[in-house]
């Protein structure tokens, strides 16, 4: 497991974000950073404690990722058919270019997950290179799912490979079948 550092960074408003960050990127079998940020109304959000010992998908998105866009459907459904079994949804908006409105876009989903607003020290902590981050945390806090690298293009494809991928990692870890 990777040595852990405290990080602050600074939100709009003044508020701040403390991250205890990892070496390097978090790897399936890696303890996931804990972390405390804001919403978008302003109201702190602890991880892990937020997920509250369930397991948790974590997505990091940007108003611009056509990735993002694809995907977030499917994340509403997962959010739908595991929610008996208290799986939190945490999107955490991160590598923003300033073209949209992460608070509009977030209210635009259809579904409420724990939505964090400028999450790019936690991106960082994580070390999300590449939008959209996708993980699975553990009751635990143990990272039990990271998305792999893929080649595909933007779309229905991807969106369903990821959809069957956090799928099969949360029925193994509710072991669910």
């Amino acid at each position: 497991m990777h040595k852990l550092k405290m990080k602050l960074g600074l939100f709009a408003g003044a508020c701040a974000v403390a991250v205890w960050m990892s070496a390097g990127a978090v790897e399936q079998g890696d303890a996931a950073p804990h972390w405390r940020a804001a919403d978008f109304d302003g109201h702190a959000v602890e991880f892990p404690a937020v997920a509250e010992g369930k397991p948790a998908v974590v997505v990091f998105w940007a108003t611009w990722c056509p990735y993002c866009k694809a995907f977030m459907p499917y994340l509403k459904q997962i959010q739908a058919d595991y929610a008996t079994e208290g799986v939190k949804i945490v999107a955490i908006n991160a590598k923003e270019d300033g073209r949209g409105d992460p608070r509009a876009y977030v209210r635009g989903l259809g579904f409420t997950p724990v939505a964090v607003a400028d999450g790019d020290a936690i991106a960082q902590a994580y070390g999300i290179k590449y939008i959209p981050g996708l993980l699975i945390v553990d009751g635990k806090g143990m990272v039990a799912y990271r998305r792999p690298w893929t080649d595909l293009p933007a779309g229905r494809t991807v969106a369903e490979l990821w959809d069957d991928q956090v799928r099969r990692a949360l029925d193994g870890l509710l072991q669910r079948r």
